[in-house]
């Protein structure tokens, strides 16, 4: 029976598992960072809406620069991100993940290199591979913050044509600080003219301020947002950029044609006249994660500081441990991450019933370990 192994499946992508973490029909699935809330009704009804209008027009193709979208993600962007950008400085896709994939098609390819400081965002590494970027793991610290002196060095060693950094990182949530990320700006310039990626996709549930006022004076930085998380639009697929004019001209030389369809834009609009009502649940999912750091101490774990809509706790022994420590949560109806990062788990911030559900469990867990 034929395999992947027996096509001729590129090298960097022999032996290499794809994306994706389990989908379990279990009462409490706390493992993929979704927003918990379903969208309000209100809201349904104005996608309803603007989707019915973009019907009557499917026969043609939609406006392929998505104008009218773009507009509107700069008015969010400069009302929450205390810096003003136009529509000229953004750029959006199908996902988060097709804009570093655009990046990486535009910056990276064969014969160039990427960094990104590990343990984080694992599809930076595997659309690098995708896109025939070489791909480079940097150093973080014991705490996961970035080790900075560290990771100059390898920017100077490596020159790497693309540096993502991704704050609040995921999965282990703490979050970078601006002179952390000037500095490796400088050094990547330094070592020659690389594009720096901030990675913002939880921005929203953070404890500080977006990183956006870094692109003042900084043509070869690029911020880049989700509307999966904070929007609680993880089914309609928008992710977009802010960044210098150039760079936005750029990525539309490797974009497909028509790229977003006239369903995704008119949902995406939708969502954006309800910013207001949304962005409070956000902040009922900035107690509740912030509610789990506490009582997940009190029961006697370790916690990583979260600026996400999820917490890192510990230590279990090793992958084996936290493997196991996975599996007897699960046992108990609750879904979590075992998120690769040896001796940890990740849990997403749910409904406060959802959360309450965790807390038990993993309180027996501690119980039992202790016994």
């Amino acid at each position: 029976m034929t395999g992947i192994d027996d096509l001729p499946v590129r090298d960097e992508l022999r032996g290499k598992s794809p994306y994706g973490a389990p989908q379990l029909d279990v009462p409490v699935r706390l493992n993929t960072n979704e927003n918990p809330y379903p969208l309000p009704e209100p809201l349904v009804e104005r996608i309803a809406e603007r989707v019915r209008e973009a019907a009557r027009n499917l026969n043609r193709y939609p406006d392929r620069d998505a104008v009218e979208l773009r507009t509107e993600l700069a008015k969010y962007l400069t009302d929450t991100g205390m810096y003003a950008v136009g529509v000229e400085n953004v750029w959006a896709a199908n996902g988060s993940n097709e804009v570093i994939q655009q990046l990486l098609q535009t910056f990276g390819g064969p014969g160039r290199t990427a960094i990104g400081f590990e343990p984080s965002y694992s599809m930076h590494g595997l659309i690098a591979r995708g896109t025939s970027t070489g791909w480079i793991s940097g150093p973080r610290n014991d705490d996961f913050t970035i080790d900075l002196a560290a990771a100059e060095q390898a920017i100077a060693e490596h020159r790497p044509d693309v540096v993502f950094i991704t704050t609040p990182n995921n999965p282990t949530g703490n979050a970078v600080p601006p002179e952390t990320v000037i500095a490796l700006y400088e050094a990547a310039q330094a070592s020659k003219p690389s594009m720096v990626v901030v990675d913002e996709a939880y921005i929203e549930f953070s404890h500080g301020d977006s990183l956006l006022p870094l692109l003042e004076g900084r043509p070869n930085l690029v911020v880049s947002r989700t509307m999966s998380k904070a929007f609680g639009a993880a089914g309609l697929r928008l992710g977009y950029l802010a960044a210098h004019p150039a760079v936005v001209d750029a990525v539309q030389l490797v974009r497909l044609p028509y790229h977003l369809s006239a369903v995704t834009q008119a949902t995406a609009l939708a969502a954006l006249e309800h910013t207001e009502t949304l962005l409070k649940y956000v902040e009922r999912l900035k107690a509740e994660r912030d509610r789990l750091v506490g009582e997940l101490r009190a029961i006697g774990y370790e916690v990583t500081e979260s600026d996400a809509n999820f917490v890192q706790f510990g230590r279990f022994d090793g992958s084996a441990g936290s493997h196991e420590a996975w599996q007897k949560i699960l046992d108990r109806g609750v879904l979590v991450r075992d998120n690769g990062v040896p001796g940890w788990l990740r849990v997403s911030a749910g409904t406060p019933e959802e959360n309450d559900a965790f807390l038990d469990a993993v309180r027996e867990l501690k119980k039992e370990q202790s016994a």
